[in-house]
């Protein structure tokens, strides 16, 4: 029987405070540069409570990292090759969207040129992340299974599976499973330099 892939949620504590305390911000910097409370914020790092997939979008953005690379760096396993029983799998304790870290991370200290990101979104689920999540990176979403509801500022784009989207300026964006069942895609990640 295959080892169940990990569970980063236990680092992302101790990384969000080392991520903080990196740059020299207080938690009072952290909360005006995320829009996330300082109260909240404590929470987290004391790991009191567990971070939703909209909190840790709105930290990571403030970092200037992608979401995969604050989990990645969060479970801190590094090299070239990434066994799918070992891929870093993240569950948000608000809707139960699912992510999986498909690509490895190369190096704790560097960002990955590319993200590879396999989400899954159960029924009647949304996941809303602010414009300044999506400020320093280009981002394509792949269709695998099901029907996603992608609200990219004002433009609503209906994804089947197959369907593939190449996101444009930094927008507030909402990805919503108005479905029977849960959807399945893949989110590429490519930082802009």
């Amino acid at each position: 029987m295959p080892t169940p892939a990990p569970d980063p949620t236990d680092g992302l504590a101790r990384r969000l405070r080392l991520e903080r305390e990196a740059r020299g911000w207080s938690l009072a910097d952290l909360a005006a540069r995320s829009g996330v409370s300082k109260a909240m914020i404590s929470k987290v790092e004391r790991a009191e409570a567990s971070p939703t997939a909209a909190l840790l979008g709105r930290l990571s953005g403030a970092f200037g990292l992608t979401l995969s690379t604050l989990l990645a760096r969060a479970e801190g396993e590094t090299g070239q090759l990434r066994r799918h029983a070992a891929q870093p799998v993240w569950i948000d304790p608000a809707t139960g969207y699912r992510r999986r870290q498909v690509s490895p991370h190369l190096s704790p200290a560097a960002d990955n040129p590319l993200d590879l990101t396999e989400v899954e979104l159960p029924a009647g689920a949304a996941i809303s992340y602010p414009a300044a999540s999506y400020a320093f990176m280009r981002q394509t979403i792949w269709m695998l299974d099901g029907t996603l509801t992608f609200q990219e500022g004002e433009a609503t784009h209906v994804l089947e599976a197959g369907d593939c989207l190449a996101l444009g300026a930094p927008a507030d964006c909402t990805f919503a499973n108005r479905g029977e069942r849960p959807c399945r895609y893949l989110v590429a990640v490519v930082r802009q330099r």
